[in-house]
């Protein structure tokens, strides 16, 4: 049967391929990650690794027009300072069109498209508090004029801008959107290389399995390989986490084993206990519903519908064990409550008669029948075990043994299926039952599910050790 479960497969010549396998699922998944967090994280990638703005071309990210025109802006002013002066009339209409442009900014608001509304909140506390107004476009206005930076000094003026505001204005951006209003996203050009892979993988996987199987059809193969096809979705990609877990695990890369135990321990502990107090309940209660309503009997004595394992007559061969077991095991420990038993009895049935009457009227005979009883109660029950032990054990002794069971047997059944008892036992059976369900719930409900899951891992290392 091919292997369905997710165990990690023993060292062989084809763990080469699922780690192969592994690792460009591995890849994919980071990926897939990747791409997810890009939107959300892009001001920490930024931050920390600059270069992965290339990126965003993926996302069709390109700098927002307003905001990139005015750094554009400062940066001829930066240019044009460095080679004119502050009073310079071409000076006072750069100073100008910053100011205008900055009206335009805090009007328009070009950080909302990208969802970056604290960055823009962000950028007019840090203007405010560095011209030291409660105005957003007073202190803008205050700062992109010649007498501030005539004040504070052109590099220190510059400084502040490109350390403070310039880094705000550089996270926003623009994303290009379809026909449909969606922002336009080409990830999928990359992701179907994998798509592409993975669903050959699968197809010749199933198909080798399949062939390799002669009863196994190449759609059930697939079938139970149905946690491959999440890599065949093109949405909800985040999905493929689960089939990339399993191809680690069957790898030799990662041992999974310890981590999948812990992640599901409380949860498969408390689910067993709650499967098996299910089951036995379940159990119980179609055994009582048999049993009221004779169908138990029914299927034990007349077998004529009843689906039998093997050849054997359970009934017939359970009676035989019992009856064996009688004779040998049991008769010689019970042999001397027997023989006080037959005593007792005798020595009733010799009180009654007229003979012990006479002879307890002779003196020195009257003990006679006391001792009588005695010996004659450990002769039979000595015969009585010899008899039946050496009847069973010799060959014509135990034909006709079994032609005695064979006939108490038939009688056994034929007095079971009376309606009075079988009326009388019922209720018994079904309130043994009962007490049976009551108790083991009970039970179950007092038991730490966790504790005997700890005793099954154990057995488990156990048998694996060895």
């Amino acid at each position: 049967m091919m292997q369905t479960t997710f165990e990690q497969p023993q060292q062989s010549k084809g763990n080469w391929w699922n780690n192969f396998i592994a690792i460009i699922a591995a890849i994919n998944l980071l990926l897939i990650l990747f791409n997810l967090s890009y939107i959300p994280l892009r001001d920490v990638y930024l931050q920390y690794i600059p270069a992965i703005t290339i990126y965003d071309s993926v996302k069709s990210i390109e700098p927002h027009p307003v905001t990139q025109g005015y750094l554009d802006t400062v940066d001829l002013l930066e240019t044009h300072l460095q080679q004119n002066r502050l009073q310079a009339n071409s000076t006072a209409s750069i100073f100008a069109s910053l100011r205008q442009q900055s009206i335009d900014i805090l009007t328009e608001n070009p950080f909302l498209s990208a969802n970056k509304s604290n960055t823009f909140a962000t950028l007019n506390r840090r203007m405010e508090y560095q011209m030291d107004t409660l105005s957003a476009r007073t202190s803008f206005a205050e700062f992109w004029s010649q007498d501030y930076f005539r004040e504070v000094g052109i590099e220190e003026a510059l400084s502040f801008f490109d350390s403070k505001i310039r880094p705000l204005l550089e996270l926003n951006y623009y994303r290009v959107v379809d026909e449909n209003g969606l922002f336009v996203d080409k990830f999928w050009l990359i992701d179907s290389v994998f798509v592409a892979f993975f669903t050959l993988e699968l197809l010749a996987k199933t198909f080798w399995v399949s062939r390799k199987q002669s009863n196994l059809s190449w759609w059930d193969a697939i079938l139970r390989n149905w946690y491959d096809g999440l890599f065949l979705l093109p949405k909800w990609q985040w999905l493929r986490v689960i089939p990339v877990t399993v191809k680690l695990h069957r790898s030799t890369y990662i041992n999974t084993e310890r981590i999948l135990e812990q992640v599901t321990y409380e949860p498969v502990a408390y689910l067993a206990n709650r499967i098996s107090m299910f089951l036995m309940v379940r159990l119980i209660n179609q055994t009582q519903e048999a049993v009221e309503s004779g169908d138990a009997v029914s299927s034990l004595l007349q077998p004529k519908n009843y689906v039998k394992v093997g050849e054997v007559d359970n009934f017939d061969a359970i009676t035989d064990r019992i009856l064996e077991l009688v004779i040998y095991r049991v008769l010689p420990e019970v042999q001397p409550d027997v023989e006080v038993f037959l005593q007792h009895s005798l020595k009733g049935a010799l009180k009654e008669s007229d003979f012990y009457q006479v002879l307890q009227n002779i003196p020195g005979i009257s003990m006679i029948p006391a001792e009588i009883s005695e010996q004659l109660a450990d002769y039979i029950a000595e015969a009585t075990y010899e008899i039946l032990a050496s009847s069973y054990a010799d060959t014509q002794g135990r034909l006709l043994f079994e032609n005695l069971t064979q006939n108490f047997r038939v009688a056994l059944r034929k007095q079971l299926q009376d309606k009075q008892l079988q009326q009388e036992l019922q209720p018994l059976i079904s309130d043994l039952l009962e007490e049976l369900k009551l108790n083991y719930v009970q039970r179950a409900k007092q038991d730490n599910p966790e504790a005997t899951l700890d005793e099954a891992m154990k057995i488990s290392e156990q048998y694996h050790d060895s």
